[in-house]
């Protein structure tokens, strides 16, 4: 079924509720004091089963203009608006002002209606006409269909029931696939189910037992039960009018303007980059004005700081700008926004959000260059932008919440000359800074085989942290295992074509260090004693010294004793022939005729090495 959100837009007292009342059967204003004043106040709702297959969800604005800012709440999330002008008023101020938010915002379509027909003869209801459609002339409603109606009568009702069937048939309905988003309108709570929040589904699906994400306050929540147009649901999809049963919280936690979704997808701004577009009946928008900010059902105070240089916005101009939000909100790149004057508070303006990363702007920056990939079509070129500013690339998730796009964009963007890793998880890196990145580790490789040619190669983390420090670990592997020249042995990286060759007088200090420990046996001389007397100078004879213990012709039991592998060896070979005898520290020192200097820590290094196993003051070979 298609579900198709209708909203109201007019000027006061142009009859918007009792058309929605003469289309549904549902009175939209709920509040005792709309009733008893005859205007509404707040936003109401209604829905019509218009066809089998087609639902409409109704969303009744107040029209006067001390409540624009509840009209606000209700316009963002419609599909199609019923742009209503009563025949004996025409066209009055709110006319205007909610006109001019209904293109803001981007509405696609809509229908215009010509309430109060029965209180008009036929040469006023067309002079009214022709006036509406040059008001319009040149708008998302420039040939929509003009339906002059009596909801007292009910004249007009079936056409203008017939012109919203014909016209939904274009409207593209809310992608279910997208990201769970629900901005909130209302909430309240109901005896017997505790708090509920309504709202307009405007992406993704939400169902019962559902976690859920609180934003911008991070609080997460779990759905107790879904309501779909007034009837109890398992789940409800974009594009329909939800109301959700939250555990756990209370109303007073909740206010409009916030919004549930996927939990830990998202992250509340302070800042956004956007298009923003002066009315042509404002007056010139100077740098750092303050501004009322709406967009989904919030309202909230900011700044408006001008990019690109320019020190004020005239009248009917659009430039990029950044928003500062006083308090934080969950949005969006492609959400629309309002801005309205302080004093007196009228609309004056719109754009649309392009990134909320935050970016700080030097001078020498090109801004518009920037913001004009962000305003494109090209969702990989959005990527591929972003992917660039990140130091080592950026992962799917950080993407998704940066652009509101899904996974399988970021899927695509791999096929696209993306550089990539997959595990843990999905990380695109731009293919210039990968293959410019894999061929300075070789070049630093290299030169450290150049400085220490008798080291077999450098460490890994020394390498990782001096080319590309921050960078994830398996970002790092995945440089290595593309670079060609180079392998990873272990902690240490060497270029694959380096073998370490020693001088003559390195092998003959390599075999006097060795000869040194064998002949010592397990009374083993003190290693700068062996040393200094090698033949070489120090660095290298410490070189010569790692190499004899990497190839285990030596074996470093800690950080002062070196052995000879023949004389662990030979130690092993004596305790083997002692197999679950329980000995002390004397007995060793007599079986191996050592003293405590050398008993302790070698004994230790047999229980490092599982051949034996303290049991209080005495061991266990095992």
């Amino acid at each position: 079924m298609k579900n198709i959100i209708v909203g109201t837009a007019g000027h006061i007292d142009h009859g918007k509720t009792a058309l929605v009342k003469a289309l549904t059967g549902i009175d939209a204003d709920r509040l005792e004091e709309e009733k008893r004043r005859g205007i509404t106040i707040d936003i109401g709702f209604a829905h019509l089963q218009l066809t089998p297959e087609l639902r409409l969800g109704f969303v009744d604005v107040p029209g006067h203009e001390r409540f624009v800012k509840n009209m606000l709440a209700g316009v963002g999330g419609i599909d199609l608006v019923l742009f209503v002008v009563a025949a004996d008023e025409s066209i009055k101020p709110q006319t205007r002002e909610h006109f001019d938010i209904c293109r803001l915002l981007g509405i696609p379509r809509g229908i215009a209606v010509l309430t109060k027909a029965d209180l008009v003869d036929r040469d006023i209801l067309d002079l009214v006409r022709l006036e509406v459609e040059e008001f319009v002339a040149g708008s998302f409603l420039e040939g929509a269909p003009v339906v002059p109606v009596s909801s007292t009568t009910g004249a007009g009702i079936a056409d203008l029931r017939r012109a919203l069937e014909s016209v939904s048939q274009s409207v593209v309905q809310k992608s279910a696939a997208g990201h769970f988003r629900l901005p909130i309108d209302r909430v309240f709570t109901t005896k017997g189910f505790g708090t509920v929040i309504t709202g307009t589904l405007i992406s993704g699906s939400v169902s019962r037992e559902q976690e859920v994400e609180l934003y911008p306050t991070g609080r997460r929540l779990r759905v107790r039960g879904v309501q779909v147009y007034g009837k109890p649901a398992d789940g409800a999809t974009a594009g329909q009018r939800t109301a959700v049963n939250l555990a756990d919280i209370e109303p007073a936690e909740i206010t409009r303007g916030m919004v549930l979704s996927v939990p830990g997808r998202f992250r509340a701004v302070r800042l956004l980059d956007g298009t923003l577009e002066l009315l042509p009946s404002a007056k010139p928008l100077k740098q750092r004005a303050p501004v009322h900010f709406h967009a989904g059902t919030a309202e909230i105070e900011a700044e408006v700081r001008l990019l690109g240089g320019a020190a004020v916005l005239k009248p009917g101009e659009r430039a990029y700008a950044r928003i500062v939000l006083r308090e934080p909100a969950l949005l969006l790149p492609g959400d629309r926004f309002i801005i309205r004057m302080f004093s007196p508070v009228v609309t004056i303006g719109g754009g649309v959000v392009l990134d909320t990363g935050g970016v700080r702007y030097r001078k020498a920056d090109n801004v518009a260059e920037r913001l004009n990939v962000l305003a494109g079509a090209d969702p990989v070129a959005k990527i591929a932008l972003l992917v660039r500013e990140s130091k080592c690339g950026a992962g799917a998730s950080e993407l998704v919440a940066r652009t509101g796009l899904l996974e399988n964009d970021m899927e695509t963007a791999t096929r696209s000359g993306f550089a990539f890793v997959r595990q843990p998880h999905l990380w695109l890196m731009d293919r210039a800074w990968f293959d410019r990145t894999r061929q300075h580790l070789a070049e630093t490789v290299r030169d450290f085989h150049r400085a220490h040619p008798l080291l077999p190669g450098m460490a890994k983390e020394d390498l990782r942290g001096r080319e590309i420090s921050g960078a994830p670990p398996f970002v790092f592997d995945a440089l290595l295992a593309e670079t060609k020249d180079v392998v990873a042995e272990g902690e240490i990286v060497r270029l694959r074509a380096h073998k370490v060759v020693l001088k003559q007088d390195e092998e003959q200090a390599r075999a006097a260090i060795e000869r040194a420990f064998e002949q010592a046996g397990l009374a083993v001389p003190a290693v700068p004693e062996v040393l200094a007397k090698s033949g070489v100078e120090a660095g290298r004879a410490r070189s010569l010294l790692q190499i004899l213990i990497r190839e285990k012709r030596l074996i470093r039991i800690s950080e002062d004793l070196v052995f000879h592998h023949s004389a662990i060896e030979n130690l092993r070979h004596l305790l083997a022939g002692r197999k679950a005898a329980r000995f002390s520290v004397g007995a060793f020192k007599d079986w191996t005729g050592i003293s405590r200097k050398y008993a302790i820590p070698l004994l230790e290094y047999l229980d490092r090495e599982h051949v034996t196993r303290r049991e209080g003051d005495e061991r266990l070979v095992l």
